[in-house]
């Protein structure tokens, strides 16, 4: 899927494919998924996609936002779903968790910390997504979606600054890549903040493509 609002696209790129199973895993119905550690950047918690908070989504009842709430220890907005989380993604993922558990790094909950009075609280605001690098090209595609409420306030490069290090310190991957559409203003300052370049057209008709390379350079979080 592409990028529609302020967004470059969903939790689910093109390149998220898995890779070869391991013995352990092609014997086992239910393979161990790993324990990621929240990533923080300076207004963010990167909280890992589980497979208990996928099902809890997929099963969409009318404690469906509670729910989620209390398995990731932060508040969810009215708003949640952005628009980009389409109901395929959380099969798409399940089954991706179900080859390759570490892809449940690769996928990550925007979770902004707020300070009340002295209890720390989070809100569930966005998702960002990153396959593992393609074989023939290294290159690895990313995606993300910001709820409307927090557009424009620096949350999506802070929290692709914050995950490509991490990204980057568990594959070799030589570039990262990006689709958006070219009328989505928002988008492309969220890519060349983060030091993304244009590249051409995109995979997807009617996208454009831009491309970070290991040399590129770090714009900041703003």
């Amino acid at each position: 899927m592409t990028s529609k609002s302020k967004t470059s696209k969903s939790l689910t790129p093109n390149s998220l494919t898995s890779k070869s199973m391991t013995r352990k895993q092609e014997i086992s119905q239910k393979p161990s998924i790993p324990i990621f550690a929240d990533i923080q950047s300076p207004r963010l918690d990167l909280a890992p996609v589980t497979p208990e908070s996928l099902l809890i989504q997929q099963r969409n009842t009318p404690s469906m936002r509670a729910e989620l709430g209390a398995e990731l220890g932060a508040a969810v907005p009215d708003e949640w779903p952005h628009e980009n989380w389409e109901p395929h993604v959380f099969d798409y993922l399940l089954n991706l968790y179900a080859q390759d558990a570490e892809a449940v790094g690769w996928c990550r909950y925007l979770l902004l910390r707020h300070q009340t009075g002295r209890t720390p609280s989070r809100t569930l605001i966005g998702s960002f997504g990153c396959g593992f690098p393609k074989p023939e090209t290294g290159e690895s595609e990313i995606g993300y979606g910001i709820l409307p409420s927090w557009q424009r306030l620096g949350y999506a490069p802070e929290a692709v600054n914050a995950m490509l290090p991490w990204l980057r310190s568990r594959r070799e991957i030589r570039a990262f890549v990006a689709q958006t559409f070219p009328h989505l203003r928002g988008s492309i300052r969220v890519l060349e903040k983060t030091g993304f370049e244009p590249a051409g057209a995109g995979f997807e008709q009617g996208t454009i493509l831009f491309r970070k390379t290991r040399t590129g350079t770090w714009h900041g979080h703003g």
